[in-house]
């Protein structure tokens, strides 16, 4: 898979797609797009040529069939196939998933609290002799058994605990169909509504459901009203959001007084509360939206607490009567403060937990409460900060459904310490390890050196890398590299480790992330300045990185791979055109390649969503020529490209498949003498496959194109 360099000559016969040129005009610009057809998959040429495209791949890659393999194996020998997750208190049960060798999905089960001969506060583990009592709540092999691709993108229990409600998605389209399930007899009940969305939540009768339901773009704009018994006919509209750039969800608050429905594009919030316990209210808001202003809500004796960033960039939390929810009775309980970024909010009866960003890792702070109870009217006091060791590393909040605990279970890891869950002694802040994830054969955390490194982007500003590599590896620019990026959406890139990582660390590799703007490791701020107009940051950031990665030796442009996916995927495609010369090969996975055509769109999928993340260039012209610029589509020149490997898949509702498809023709086109590979599943979505076991082969096959790239495929 080596590309053609110097006089080698490159291989013959990927697929090519007829040319059939289509002008697309805005602000007196004119395009011809000579590949637009493909997105017309009703044209038969299309399932052809995407067939071809798997076909030429598999040809392409079959040499490398032996290292495919091995790397599976090497991935799966690391893994504890049948293992357990903490398990987590809830009522009288704890609550857990099993996995089992030779399966690709999880188990679901539970087990009553006082049905172990053990301290009743103690969880379970996987060597307590617990099949006697356990039940077993839903096991997706079962599901998965007819289809090829499942995910179950809802799972409630409720609240008496003798019901469980969950979505089933078959196809990677991300619409879903909704059960009910008698967890008593075990059976599921006649109760079935199609063409859900994500969010679920149940009223405390034990007895109705609210569920949202998608529309033609796939947009929840539509809460629904279930009751467990009756026909899908008789279910309730309840709330529709009829503005296209608002996502509707739904939940509970943790102490269950409330279903909280909230609406929220990406700059902007909405949020509704329903009685829990009187689930036929209509709906109250509790701060109407105002351009710009978000904000989530929990609920905690009598107040609503907010976190919002009305006049708090970086966010901050307010408490307002739960029973006159104005922002004139706002008060406020942390304040902003610029160098931290408040991320989350978790209520205890005795503690707030807040999660948060400090010096571009996440970090959690626990706020104790007076024993009579809060004083709603000030400021909390200051707190202590849970403490990490490592520097770069991520803490984050773990599933802690129970109001009343006085223990926060959380998760700790960093580049070379596995995922490790922790129940920290709220009064304390004494930590349990409960579980850190085992890591089978050699491995040692010794061997490895993780640090964060700073790369400065044309403009001045410093931009983080997490770096990882094996300790005896020498900095003299001989190692290869893996360069991975995203930047949008304030998504973060946390530092956190990956067993199926080894496989490159072990070979010599390292592993770098780039944290570009557009995502949210150093604060809105660092998001702002990454998004709308401002979208190239990201792409020269990288950039940056790249450059920083050779000057300081760590590797070689001959040596050096870039990696993303999605929107990480147009950071790949855009890169690949800004500087080629810096990579020997690039790996873009369901790339937004094409998002000057998408965005003009409005017909198709999220469109009208995403102009607050990219801007509308229909409607601004500067948009569009900043758009333009730099969509990899429309820039693809021709010049010496690095290779290529680009995936999507068929059923993508995010990313339409033939955004890729056509990238890869025009990159074909500019570089004849290049290499770029297809690989398109034809059955499944935006995640890829679905079960773990084709995951770890999908991601062998990544990394067996990553390794022949360096040369390093034997």
């Amino acid at each position: 898979m080596t590309a053609p360099r110097g006089d080698e000559a490159p291989e013959q016969g990927a697929p090519t797609a007829p040319r059939r040129p289509t002008v697309l005009e805005a602000h007196g610009d004119r395009r011809v797009d000579e590949w637009f057809w493909l997105r017309h998959r009703e044209d038969p040429g299309v399932l052809a040529l995407l067939e071809a495209e798997n076909a030429f791949t598999e040809r392409q890659t079959a040499r490398l069939a032996g290292l495919r393999e091995g790397l599976f194996a090497e991935m799966k020998a690391r893994i504890v196939e049948t293992d357990l997750t903490v398990p987590v208190s809830k009522g009288p049960w704890w609550y857990y998933v099993r996995t089992v060798e030779g399966a690709d999905y999880g188990i679901h089960c539970r087990l009553p609290v006082g049905g172990l001969q053990r301290d009743a506060t103690t969880p379970p583990s996987v060597s307590d002799e617990h099949v006697v009592d356990e039940q077993v709540l839903l096991d997706e092999n079962l599901l998965a058994a007819a289809h090829g691709y499942l995910d179950v993108g809802n799972l409630a229990v409720s609240p008496g605990h003798g019901r469980l409600a969950y979505a089933t998605d078959t196809t990677g389209d991300e619409r879903f169909t909704l059960r009910v399930r008698d967890l008593e007899t075990g059976d599921d009940l006649a109760d079935t509504v199609e063409g859900t969305s994500y969010g679920v939540a149940w009223a405390n009768d034990d007895a109705t459901i609210f569920y949202t339901r998608p529309d033609a773009a796939n947009r929840p704009y539509q809460l629904w009203r279930h009751r467990v018994g009756t026909p899908g006919e008789a279910d309730v509209l309840v709330v529709e959001e009829p503005d296209e750039r608002f996502h509707l969800g739904v939940g509970r608050t943790k102490d269950g007084e409330y279903v909280v429905v909230e609406m929220h594009s990406r700059i902007t919030s909405e949020v509704h509360v329903i009685p829990a316990g009187r689930p036929e209210t209509v709906p109250r808001v509790v701060e109407p939206r105002r351009q710009g202003v978000e904000y989530g809500v929990e609920h905690h004796t009598g107040r609503f607490l907010l976190l919002t960033n009305d006049q708090a960039e970086n966010f901050r939390v307010v408490a307002t009567p739960a029973d006159n929810p104005s922002r004139q009775t706002w008060s406020e309980l942390i304040a902003h403060r610029p160098e931290v970024r408040l991320e989350g909010l978790d209520v205890f009866a005795g503690h707030i937990v807040s999660y948060e960003r400090r010096e571009g890792m996440p970090r959690i702070t626990v706020i104790g409460l007076p024993p009579s109870g809060p004083a709603w009217d000030r400021p909390l006091p200051e707190g202590y900060l849970v403490p990490c060791p490592e520097t770069p590393s991520a803490s984050w909040g773990g599933p802690n459904p129970e109001f009343t605990s006085r223990s926060l279970r959380y998760e700790y890891s960093s580049l070379v310490t596995p995922r490790s869950v922790y129940d920290l002694d709220l009064e304390s802040g004494d930590a349990v390890l409960r579980k850190r994830q085992p890591v089978l054969g050699d491995y040692d955390p010794a061997r490895y050196v993780t640090e964060r490194q700073w790369a400065i982007a044309p403009d001045g500003t410093k931009v983080p890398m997490s770096i990882v590599v094996r300790r005896d590896v020498a900095r003299d620019g001989t190692a290869p590299c893996l360069l991975y990026g995203y930047g949008s959406y304030e998504a973060s890139i946390d530092p956190v480790f990956s067993s199926l990582r080894l496989s490159l660390l072990e070979r010599g590799f390292v592993f770098a992330i780039a944290h570009v703007r557009g995502g949210g490791e150093l604060g809105r701020r660092w998001y702002e300045d990454g998004k709308l107009l401002a979208k190239p940051n990201t792409f020269t950031d990288f950039v940056a990185c790249a450059r920083r990665l050779v000057d300081d030796r760590w590797t070689t442009p001959q040596r050096l791979v870039a990696r993303g996916g999605s929107a990480g995927g147009l950071l790949v495609g855009a890169v690949a055109n800004l500087a080629p010369e810096l990579f020997r090969a690039m790996v873009a996975e369901v790339p937004f390649v094409d998002c000057l055509s998408t965005m003009l769109d409005d017909t198709l999928p999220l469109t009208v969503i995403e102009w607050e993340e990219w801007g509308n260039p229909g409607a601004d012209p500067e948009v569009y020529s900043v758009m333009k610029s730099y969509t990899p589509y429309e820039n693809v020149r021709t010049t010496r490209y690095p290779d290529m490997l680009v995936t999507a898949g068929l059923e993508d509702p995010r990313v339409g498949y033939w955004e890729p498809a056509k990238w890869v023709q025009k990159l074909r086109a500019a570089d004849p003498g290049g290499r770029v590979l297809f690989k398109i599943e034809l059955d499944s979505g935006h995640a890829g496959p679905s079960g773990r076991y084709e995951a770890w082969r999908d991601e062998a096959f990544v990394l067996s194109f990553v390794l022949d790239a360096v040369g390093l495929a034997t």
